[in-house]
């Protein structure tokens, strides 16, 4: 498909053209680029200028894999054995830790990369899904210059550096929802692959029972049974017991106690909890947010609604809905802004709605630092507005 120009109405965002939004995302990767670069050539071993391993969050999935292969898949779940695993396997007792909170299925994409040794298994895994992810957006926005915008996105950036998994959640769910219509049946194993990371997948039932589609309901029920049953013949009954007690280990020290930082995680539940506010609180408030976004599916789904609004705001929903997600899952973003700018590209944009969006492109990188220096919630601001701007252009359709 040819290039296509996003319309721009007149005022301060006209200057944003086509040819310099491509020469942004050209100095935005090439400045990754050298950051990564610069990264691997000042580690050692391994381990990077500040003493973590070179991929960070990845460090706690390989090692995971290898002590499933072990023939101890339970002790993931034990964050004292997880973490001398970890000194033992990078030769280092100054590491930090990185603690393992995944549902037993995603032991077994784990195991299968802890076979390769860690930098093999850091690029094989980048590699891969980013591939996936990439091959999703541009299926979702048919642009020549939709790979290139996909891949300046700033999520990706602190996705590779945190060995983090956001390529693969943003393919699972943009692929779902993109192939809704013509694959239901794929789609509904795209979603019920998602179970691994299940926090950004809550409100996809509800939007599926809205519309009747019991074809793709079907298809996640039964991806989501085989992958736990699978995961219970191959690493036991007691790897699952040790998963659901591991979850109070979450809630309470990461969660309701920001052992990561509040300004990482991306919620309303932690903007609260930044703020001052009790835990209580701070779970009403989450509630209310998730029981509004519910509602507001439901009524955006049943609405004649483009089907790309409808995609765009379940995605933006799903983080207000859930409490626990950290700043470099914005990745899970991506096909939200790729529906919406593929909506764009037929209908126009308004100046506030081509602002979100770029509010939402940057909150990735600025999120982290606005709320540890300013107390600022900026990704969730992004998020809210966002999905404000989808519900919009929704009722318009449901009142045309």
């Amino acid at each position: 498909m040819a290039e296509a120009a996003l319309p721009l109405p007149a005022g301060p965002i006209a200057w944003a053209t086509p040819r310099r939004l491509k020469a942004y995302g050209l100095i935005l990767i090439g400045a990754y680029l050298v950051a990564l670069v610069w990264l691997v050539a000042t580690s050692h071993g391994g381990i990077d200028y500040a003493g973590r391993p070179l991929g960070t969050d990845f460090s706690d999935v390989w090692t995971a894999g290898r002590l499933a292969l072990a023939g101890h898949p339970a002790q993931v779940y034990d964050p004292a054995i997880h973490y001398a695993a970890q000194q033992a396997a990078f030769h280092d007792p100054n590491i930090p830790f990185y603690g393992w909170h995944y549902p037993p299925m995603f032991l077994l994409a784990a195991s299968l990369l802890a076979f390769l040794p860690y930098l093999a298994a850091v690029a094989a895994w980048q590699g891969l899904t980013l591939s996936l992810y990439l091959g999703v957006m541009r299926g979702i926005v048919p642009d020549k210059g939709a790979a290139l915008v996909a891949l300046a996105f700033p999520a990706v950036y602190m996705n590779l550096t945190h060995g983090q998994n956001g390529f693969l959640t943003a393919a699972l769910i943009g692929g779902g929802l993109l192939l809704l219509d013509r694959r239901p049946w794929l789609a509904g194993v795209l979603f019920g692959l998602l179970a691994y990371k299940p926090q950004f997948g809550v409100l996809l039932p509800l939007a599926l029972l809205v519309e009747g589609r019991w074809k793709t309901i079907a298809a996640a029920g039964v991806t989501v049974i085989a992958t736990a049953g699978l995961t219970w013949l191959l690493f036991g009954q007691e790897t699952w017991r040790a998963f659901f007690a591991n979850t109070q280990f979450t809630r309470h020290t990461v969660l309701e106690n920001g052992g990561a930082g509040f300004w990482k995680i991306q919620s309303l539940f932690a903007a609260v909890r930044m703020w001052g506010g009790s835990i209580g609180l701070a779970y009403a408030v989450q509630m209310a947010a998730g029981a509004s976004a519910a509602v507001a599916v439901v009524l955006l789904w049943r609405s004649p609604a483009d089907r790309r609004l409808k995609a765009a705001g379940l995605i933006a929903a799903a983080f207000l809905c859930t409490p626990y997600g950290f700043d470099y899952d914005f990745m899970a973003l991506a096909p939200a802004g790729g529906f919406l700018v593929s909506y764009g590209l037929e209908r126009g944009l308004k100046t506030s709605e081509l602002c979100t969006l770029g509010l939402a492109f940057a909150a990735p990188i600025l999120a982290r630092p606005a709320g540890q220096w300013l107390m600022l919630p900026l990704g969730m601001i992004a998020v809210g507005l966002l999905f404000v701007v989808v519900m919009r252009r929704g009722l318009e359709a449901r009142r045309a």
